[in-house]
């Protein structure tokens, strides 16, 4: 026999093919293996195995009831500067260390609950279905309600009251972690946007020089900016506190004065104002001698410090806040109180 016969009969033929010693048509090589013969879980057969597993779900859920109440108690027990060391992180915030261990604690016990009544008591048996159209027939949606029905009898949603009501606990309580990260985004502001560190008989402070202001001090035409007395610039809320009581100090003629309360709030011409824009807060330093007029440098907001400090051009919501000054007997510039409106952008005039 010829090589090429020899060949040739070793060959399937036309209508049969070789897999694994079995004979399958040519025609269909990949054929459906079907699925494998369901194999009971101990939970299924075993009511104290169901049980236990019944009673590790609840414990699970309990854990992250638990957890979550730890996660509010928190902000209670842990200042906020303190300082731990905890290995082998080193030294952290214990206040922060305490949420994110809490709250971690809190999810996972929830998903590791519901993924092990998954695994353990609900069905876990395959139920193969044929593709349909997009738009379900009304036979098919009735089906699909028929089947969620029978998914929550098998979920044992309805018998297994421990996992119910520890469930319904955890994810009650949960979100009254989200209600206190929203409290925690920063202190209330109160009245703290409506006033300043400006107080009556308080000097003005020339922020270049940190020397007290004197009216002779100040020339016509020119811009001055001032801080309260007493505000180091070292000091650890200097910022926050210059971000609202920055003032700009300038000597205009009495005479072009056009604002009656503006003129009796000077000083022989000098005028004090709030250095923050209206508009969004940016500092105010553009100031125009001839005009009067004082330009924010981000947004162009223009106005004018001889008629009140009013808006004449851009996205400004109102005029300047004005200080009420004069001079204690010492001969240096005071404050007669704060500013009657809060300084900054326009956020009072909606109330």
């Amino acid at each position: 026999m010829s090589n090429e016969d020899m060949s040739e009969e070793n060959l399937p033929s036309e209508r049969e093919h070789a897999h694994h010693g079995a004979v399958e048509p040519v025609g269909d090589p990949f054929a459906d293996p079907g699925l494998p013969p369901h194999e009971p879980r101990r939970q299924d057969i075993d009511e104290r195995t169901a049980r236990r597993s019944e009673r590790t779900v609840a414990l699970l859920f309990t854990l992250s009831m638990i957890a979550t109440v730890g996660f509010i108690a928190s902000y209670v027990i842990f200042p906020i500067d303190k300082i731990v060391y905890i290995f082998p992180f080193g030294h952290v915030s214990a206040l922060n260390f305490a949420l994110g261990l809490t709250l971690g604690v809190a999810l996972f016990a929830i998903g590791a609950g519901a993924v092990h009544w998954a695994r353990t008591l609900m069905s876990d048996e395959e139920v193969p279905d044929d593709r349909h159209a997009i738009e379900a027939s009304p036979e098919v949606r009735e089906q699909v309600f028929a089947d969620f029905r029978q998914g929550v009898k098998e979920s044992q949603y309805g018998r297994r009251k421990l996992i119910r009501t520890t469930m319904m606990g955890a994810l009650s309580l949960v979100p009254l972690s989200g209600v206190v990260l929203l409290r925690d985004l920063g202190p209330l502001p109160e009245k703290k946007l409506r006033t300043t560190a400006w107080r009556k008989g308080m000097k003005l402070i020339n922020q270049n020089t940190d020397q007290p202001l004197r009216p002779e001090d100040i020339g016509v035409g020119s811009l001055t900016f001032a801080k309260p007395e007493g505000l180091s610039d070292d000091a650890e809320n200097f910022q926050t506190v210059i971000a609202k009581a920055a003032l700009m100090i300038v000597r205009l003629n009495p005479e072009d004065i056009k604002d009656k309360r503006e003129l009796d709030w000077s000083h022989q011409g000098i005028v004090a104002y709030s250095k923050i824009c209206t508009h969004v807060g940016c500092p105010i330093s553009l100031y125009e001698q001839q005009t009067h007029h004082v330009l924010c440098p981000c947004h162009q907001s223009t106005f004018d410090l001889s008629d009140g400090g009013r808006v004449i051009f851009g996205p400004a919501g109102h005029a300047l806040p004005q200080l009420r000054i004069s001079v204690n007997a010492q001969g240096y510039l005071e404050a007669l109180g704060d500013f009657e409106e809060p300084v900054g952008p326009s956020f009072w005039e909606r109330g």
